[in-house]
Order: C-alpha cells, then structure tokens, then sequence
C-alpha cells in the first residue's frame, strides 16, 4: 500500500468520524484538512526520494555509456599501436558497460514513469487538499448561518411564549392612563383651586398684556419709521376675536373726524 493509498483510507476515516460527531464540525473539518496536509508532507518526502531514486539510475546508465566509449576509444588506441589483442579485451569491456547501460536505461525508464505518476498523484492530493479547504470554509459558512437561524428562531419562539409583545402592549397603556390621570389632576387643580374670580381676571390680564405687547411693537416701528406716525392697532393685529380698548376706539373716531374735516 503506498502512501496516496493511505492517505485516501485516512480521508475515509476522518470523514466518518465528522459525519458520527457532527456536533463539532468544525473541529472535526479542521482536524481532516490538518491530517491530510500532514500526510501531504510524508507524501512529498516519498515522491521526493524517489525522484531522487530515479536520478541516480539515470546518472548510473549515463556513466556506463561513458565507460563504453572510453573502452572504445582504448580500443581504437591498440589498433593504431598494432595490439589486436589488447583492442579485443578493450572491446569486450566495451560490451559489458554497453550491457550494464542497457539494462539500467530500462530500469531508469520504468522508475521515471512511476515517478511521473507520484508527481502526477501529488499535484492531485495537493489541488484535492486546497479544494477540500475552500469546501471546509464554505461548509463552516453554511453551518454559522445555520447556527445563528437556530438561535433566531429560538429567541422568537421564546418572546411569543412570554408574550413579551402583549407585555409591552398592556405597559403602552398603563403609561398613557397615567399620563390621562396627570391632565385631568391638572386641570382640576386649575378650575377648583383658590378664587375662581380672580383667575378669569387673571386670564384677562394675561390678555391684555398681549395687547400691550402688541401696541409696543407698533410704537417701536413708528419710531423707526417703518409706520406712519398715528398708526392705530386694528383687531386684525390684536388677534382672531380680540377687542379693541375703549380708549384706542376713542382714538380711532378721531382720527377719522379730523380726516372728515
């Protein structure tokens, strides 16, 4: 069994393990993706040494044809000095590297292939790690949506149970029946305290100061020219159903009798 082998039966098992204790998924999640990164570690250090394996084949077969044609080259040499016997020994040497070569070129050909593939399966647990991770964070989304629906829906049963709306309800209109029974205590203490008499002079006072207010704005525009000296207050300016003093009536005829002659 090699490692991807393992590290497939590890995602099967930590997945049944989060679906038996759901209750702490995120834990559980978080637990998956750490293991399998850990076997992706192991898993680069396998594929790692056998890249390393298959260099060294590769390296091997290289210096074997090396051999060979350095033995040829020695064997050419011992023609040019006329050693036929040293150029045949020269040349089965030759054969024997060129044999060796073979060999190793095929098993170095047969190893890099294998390697291609872990290289091939580590990219794929890789890509698989990084998606199972954004699947994780989208899980965990949905499970904190799902968690803070529940609590939603927990507190609105709660307040209906309480009838915490009708609490409010019947405390609006306690306030209110408070606020009426403070009007009508004052409005009582207004019509039956002290001298019934003397407050409507009062009022009527309180009338006429208005008036008189009215009457001092009018001097105070007279003596800033902005109205004709003689300007008398009419009832428009005394105000809706207010009445004009006797004494500014007096004013008024006479003003328009001197108008007359």
């Amino acid at each position: 069994m090699n490692i991807f082998d393992r590290i497939a039966m590890l995602f099967r098992s930590n997945v049944n393990a989060v679906i038996s204790e759901f209750e702490q998924p995120e834990k559980m999640l978080n637990q998956i993706i750490l293991d399998m990164r850990s076997q992706l570690v192991k898993a680069k250090q396998q594929v790692a040494a056998a890249i390393a394996d298959e260099k060294r084949l590769q390296d091997q077969t290289r210096q074997e044809l090396k051999e060979a044609e350095d033995w040829e080259r020695r064997a050419m040499l011992a023609v040019q000095q006329n050693q036929d016997e040293l150029a045949k020994q020269a040349l089965m040497r030759r054969g024997e590297h060129i044999s060796r070569g073979d060999q190793l070129n095929l098993t170095w050909q047969a190893h890099k292939q294998e390697t291609d593939r872990l290289k091939d399966s580590l990219r794929s647990l890789n890509d698989n790690i990084e998606e199972a991770n954004r699947k994780k964070n989208l899980l965990l989304a949905k499970q904190r949506r799902a968690d803070a629906q529940k609590r939603i829906n927990e507190t609105m049963s709660h307040i209906s149970e309480k009838s915490a709306f009708e609490a409010f309800a019947r405390m609006e209109e306690k306030i209110e029946a408070n606020e009426r029974k403070v009007r009508a205590s004052a409005e009582i203490e207004e019509e039956f305290s002290g001298d019934k008499l003397a407050n409507d002079f009062k009022r009527l006072e309180a009338a006429g100061g208005n008036q008189s207010a009215e009457m001092l704005l009018i001097q105070l525009k007279q003596k800033m020219g902005v109205l004709p000296a003689g300007t008398q207050l009419n009832n428009k300016a005394l105000g809706a159903g207010a009445q004009a003093r006797p004494e500014e009536e007096a004013v008024e005829v006479e003003e328009i009798h001197d108008e007359n002659n």
